[in-house]
This record gives C-alpha cells, structure tokens and sequence, in this order.
C-alpha cells in the first residue's frame, strides 16, 4: 500500500496541485486584465463579468497620472544594462570556478551560493549608508554631481551577481572539456576559447540568467525605493504604488488595473516566450 502510495498516488496528486496552481495564477492574470478594461463602478459590482463596454482610456489615463513615461524609460535602461553587465560579469568568473583546480575555487563557489541567502531587507542600512556617502564623495570630491541612479544600477549589479555566478558554474561544470582542448589544438589562448568557444556552447544556460536577471530588475522596487527618493529617477513598480496612492482617492480602479497590466504583462510574455529556454538551462546546470 505504501508503495502504490509512492510510485502512483504521490505523482498524480502532486501533478493536480502543480496544474490547479497554474490555472489559478493563469485565471488571475487574465482576471486583472478584464478589470483593467472596466469602468470603477463595474469593478463592484460584477467583478467576474467580462466588460460591458471596453474602457481602453484606462491605459491612457494610468500612462498620465502615474507619468508611466519616464519611469518605462528607466525602468528599460536600468533592465537592459543590469542584465547585460550581470551576464559580462558572471559568465567569465562561473568559467574559472568551473573550469579551475585550485583549492580557493569550491569556498569561492560556496560563497556565492551563500550570498543567495541574504535577504535584501537584512542589509537596508548599509544600503542607505553607501549610497549617501557615494552621492556625497561623488558630487563633493570627483564630478561635481550624480545620479542616484547609477547607484542603484550598482546595487542591482552586485546583488544579482552571487545568483548568476552559481547557475553559471554549475552550467559550466556541464560542458565537455574536449571543446576547449580543441580549442588549444588549433591555437587559440584562454580568453579566445571562452569568448569564441565557451560562450557559445553555453548560451542555453547565459539565455535563463539574462531573462531571470531581466524579470528581476524590471520588478526590483526594494531597492528603488531605498536609492532613489526623486519622481523622475525612480522606475515602473515605484510608479505603480504612487499610482496607487492618487487612483484610490478617485477611486480610478480600472486604471489602477491598467497600470498593474502595463508593469506585469511584459514580463509574462518575456517568460512564455523563452519559458523553455530558461527551464533547460536550469535542469542542464543546477544539479553539477
């Protein structure tokens, strides 16, 4: 009984849950979708109708009101060169500790899988200590001014770094040694092995921690919040809660949707695009 339990029940039940939760998150998306095309006053009073009359306004109105323009601008900026610099960054260290013998690479290793465990709320004070004294020292000592977001850019970086260098090296540890061995048969240094040969084969596992850094920036608002105290320099989720604040006192819900839609769906469409790519990528090398 115990083993029919095991091998048959066990599978089958967990497999249930497993599809009953993503119909759930499937059924809420496309719920909060629906209220973004309804009037307030329908939101009340049929909330799990489909809209009487479309209110594509809805969009306009939360672009305006929570000045959605220059917070996509920073929002995409931040997300395209965060990503790009995490991946330039993580790539080649994940190859030396896969690929190195001395006895300093498995504690490094170590470390960054440690660094996985910090929560980002645990490290707020130094956060906000560092990022005072850079805008001080820069503005006061080196170029006369800065930008407060650059130093959340920074922050970003360094904090997605210990994530990206562990998928990354345990990836690495996947791939075969004979690439690089022919690599130096014909030639070709350490640095052009990895650019020319390494980088390649390894692309599935660079794919999953670009578009899981891309999805992480673009919801990042923790950090947002703590560096960036001006309107203009802050980003979407930032945004989204000012834009909470104004549309609840004129009880604009459906732009309040609108707005939740405009942050969210992108990244849903990202991550069902390249959905596979980024499981493949994580079963290839989390287990090494």
């Amino acid at each position: 009984m115990r083993r029919l339990f095991g091998d048959i029940l066990l599978p089958r039940v967990t497999a249930i849950m497993l599809w009953a939760w993503v119909v759930f998150n499937l059924a809420l998306v496309a719920w909060v979708g629906l209220q973004s095309l309804k009037e307030s006053g329908e939101i009340w009073l049929s909330p799990f109708s489909l809209p009487a009359v479309p209110q594509w306004g809805n969009y306009a109105s939360a672009w305006r009101a929570a000045e959605f323009s220059a917070a996509a601008l920073n929002s995409a900026v931040l997300t395209l060169v965060g990503s790009l610099l995490i991946v330039a960054l993580a790539a080649p260290a994940a190859y030396v500790l896969a690929r190195s013998n001395r006895r300093a690479a498995g504690p490094l290793t170590s470390y960054f899988a440690m660094g996985l465990s910090i929560p980002i709320q645990t490290i707020v004070i130094p956060i906000v200590v560092i990022k005072l004294s850079a805008y001080t020292f820069m503005e006061d000592w080196v170029t006369g001014w800065w930008d407060n977001r650059i130093t959340l850019l920074i922050f970003q970086v360094a904090l997605s770094l210990p994530f990206a260098v562990f998928v990354l090296t345990g990836y690495m540890r996947s791939l075969p040694h004979e690439i690089e061995e022919a690599a130096e048969i014909d030639g070709a240094g350490p640095l052009r092995a990895f650019i020319r040969i390494v980088l390649p084969v390894a692309r599935p596992g660079v794919v999953t921690v670009l578009v899981l850094n891309v999805i992480g920036l673009w919801n990042e608002t923790l950090l947002v919040l703590l560096i960036t105290p001006l309107p203009e320099e802050r980003t979407l989720p930032a945004a989204l809660l000012n834009l909470y604040s104004s549309m609840q006192y004129s009880s604009d819900w459906g732009g309040l949707f609108a707005g939740i839609v405009i942050l969210v769906y992108p990244m849903i469409a990202l991550y069902l695009w390249l959905g596979r790519r980024i499981v493949e990528g994580m079963t290839a090398g989390i287990g090494k």
